[in-house]
């Protein structure tokens, strides 16, 4: 009987630390790191305290841990707007954004764990469409870091009155209007047609002055033969005719029809028939 009471106590006693095991246990929490957490207290509400990383205490029922990520996390918001000259603007805005931590407390009882889904899209809209209407369609492209320096400041701005930080943001995706791209595409057709025409004009204008050029040429080497022809008279007229006579005899000689004889100092070509009959 001795033996059944002390195991029994043992038992009792096991059961009663399994027992504290147990409710302490459940009176634990953990915050990982990169995370915040918030206590809420059934009967004093969110508590302003915000509990960094590691195990913690909590009483049961009464109390219960809101755990936040307060690590940067990225978010795309697409925004259709309008530009200074009322062309329609498609773009995107990749944001990075996390928390003020000591504002946690303030952040779940206004606005609850989800906040960024109630404030990041009427805030980004509200920016975008504010910076975008200060800018032409054309100005979007050409000073688009000036637009997403705008952009940053202000959202920067009206993000930290709802207790939270952006830490980029930048524009990833920016299209026009089908006008406005059908309009670009055909300003630059017209721009290629005009340097095209330019292009022959500049061709023609070469190919005109060429011409000219030659004509010159000629011109002046026609006055300078008959310049020469005026001061020679009658010996360079002989000349050409003497080098014209060479040249044809050269050129029968070399017919087969034709011998070549030498005689009394003087050059004779004598046609030798080319049958007996001739």
């Amino acid at each position: 009987m001795a033996a059944m009471s002390f195991f029994n106590r043992i038992g009792q006693i096991g059961l009663g630390v399994a027992l504290v095991g147990g409710v302490v246990n459940s009176a634990l929490y953990n915050v990982d790191g990169g995370h915040r957490a918030v206590i809420f207290d059934r009967f004093a509400g969110v508590k302003n305290q915000v509990v960094g990383e590691g195990t913690h205490f909590f009483i049961p029922w009464v109390q219960r841990p809101i755990i936040f990520d307060i690590r940067s996390r990225p978010r795309n918001i697409p925004v259709i707007t309008g530009s200074k000259d009322l062309q329609n603007v498609n773009i995107t805005l990749r944001i990075l954004f996390r928390p003020y931590p000591d504002q946690l407390p303030r952040i779940y009882t206004v606005l609850g764990q989800d906040y960024e889904e109630r404030v990041l899209p009427s805030i980004t809209n509200e920016v975008l469409k504010a910076v975008v209407a200060q800018f032409d369609a054309s100005e979007l492209i050409t000073q688009r870091d000036l637009v997403s320096q705008k952009v940053s400041d202000y959202l920067t701005e009206r993000s930290g009155q709802f207790g939270f930080i952006i830490d980029d943001i930048s524009i990833t995706h920016l299209t026009f209007g089908r006008e406005f791209t059908l309009a670009v595409e055909l300003k630059q057709v017209a721009q290629q047609d005009a340097e095209k025409a330019r292009f022959l004009v500049e061709k023609a204008e070469q190919s005109k002055k060429a011409t000219i050029i030659a004509a010159e040429g000629d011109s002046q080497a026609a006055q300078l033969l008959a310049k020469a022809f005026g001061d020679a008279g009658e010996g360079l007229v002989e000349l050409r005719r003497i080098e014209a006579g060479e040249d044809i005899a050269y050129q029968l000689s070399r017919s087969r029809q034709v011998t070549y004889l030498p005689t009394g100092g003087q050059n004779l070509l004598l046609n030798l028939p080319t049958s007996p009959s001739q």
